[in-house]
C-alpha cells in the first residue's frame, strides 16, 4: 500500500472538507416540481429488487467495449451505452447542450444487446447508460470515495426527478454498494449485496455512494439513469422480492 493510498481516509476526509481543500459535494436542490416516485421516497432513497431473469449477458459481450475514464478517477472505467453525444466519451449534458434526458446510443450498444433490451423492458425513459469496469478496493477506500451524483442538474421541472438504476453482471461474494444519508455517518451507512445481476434503484443524488469490490477480479456492472415516472414506479414494483 502505498502512503497516499494510506492516507485516504474519512477523518482526512473531513478535515479536507473542513479546510476548505475538499470542496464539499452539490446540495440537491428538493424544491423542484420533479416528479418523484413515492416508493422510492418511503424507503428512503433505495430499494434492492429481484434479480435480472432476463438473457444471459455473457463475458464476452462486455469485456471487448470501448472503455474511458474520468481524469479525478484513473482507476475506475466506463464504457458509455448511451451518451448524450452517441460517443464513447464522458461528456456532462450541459457541455453537450443537451437536457440531461437526451442522449443516442453509442456504438457499445451494437455489441451488447441484451443491455439494450433490458433498458427498453424496464418501459421509462432513460438518460446516460455506462457499463463499469471496477479493480478491487478496499472499505476504506470506497468510504474515501462516497459521492453524490449530480443528475438533474439540466433536467428540466417538467420531467421526473432522474434516478440510477444497477445491474451487477460479474459474481462475487465480496462486491456491494454502500449508500449512506450522511456522508461521515457511518449509522446512516447500509450495505447492498452484489451478487451477479442483482437489482436495485438508488436516489444517488440524495444519497452518498460508492462500490466496494474486494476482488480478486475485475468487477462489472451497469449504470443507468432513469426518468422517475408512474411507468418506472410500476417496473419497480414489478421487480420487488
Amino acid at each position: 500500500m502505498s502512503a497516499i493510498s494510506a492516507l485516504k481516509n474519512e477523518k482526512l476526509k473531513q478535515i479536507l472538507r473542513v479546510t476548505g481543500v475538499r470542496k464539499p459535494p452539490l446540495s440537491p436542490n428538493y424544491d423542484t416540481g420533479h416528479y418523484r416516485m413515492p416508493s422510492l421516497v418511503d424507503a428512503g432513497g433505495h430499494l434492492v429488487l429481484k434479480k435480472y431473469s432476463g438473457p444471459d449477458i455473457t463475458a464476452d459481450h462486455w469485456e471487448n467495449l470501448e472503455y474511458t475514464t474520468y481524469a479525478s478517477d484513473p482507476f475506475t472505467f466506463f464504457a458509455p451505452i448511451a451518451s448524450p453525444t452517441g460517443e464513447h466519451k464522458l461528456v456532462p449534458a450541459r457541455q453537450a447542450g443537451k437536457e440531461e434526458l437526451d442522449v443516442q446510443l453509442t456504438p457499445n450498444a451494437k455489441k451488447v444487446p441484451q443491455v439494450v433490451e433490458w433498458l427498453d423492458s424496464v418501459g421509462a425513459r432513460y438518460g446516460r447508460v455506462q457499463l463499469l469496469r471496477m479493480k478491487p478496493n478496499t472499505l476504506r477506500e470506497c468510504r474515501w470515495g462516497l459521492h453524490l451524483d449530480n443528475n438533474n442538474d439540466v433536467n428540466p421541472e417538467p420531467n421526473g426527478w432522474i434516478v440510477r438504476l444497477w445491474l451487477e453482471l460479474t459474481d462475487d461474494a465480496s462486491s456491494t454498494l454502500l449508500v449512506r444519508a450522511k456522508e461521515f455517518d457511518r449509522k446512516t451507512e447500509t450495505r447492498i449485496r452484489l451478487p451477479r445481476y442483482q437489482q436495485a434503484v438508488v436516489d444517488s443524488e440524495l444519497l452518498f455512494h460508492g462500490g466496494h469490490h474486494a476482488g480478486p477480479h475485475t468487477r462489472y456492472a451497469l449504470i443507468a439513469s432513469f426518468e422517475s415516472s408512474p411507468r418506472l414506479e410500476r417496473w419497480i414494483q414489478s421487480q420487488l422480492p
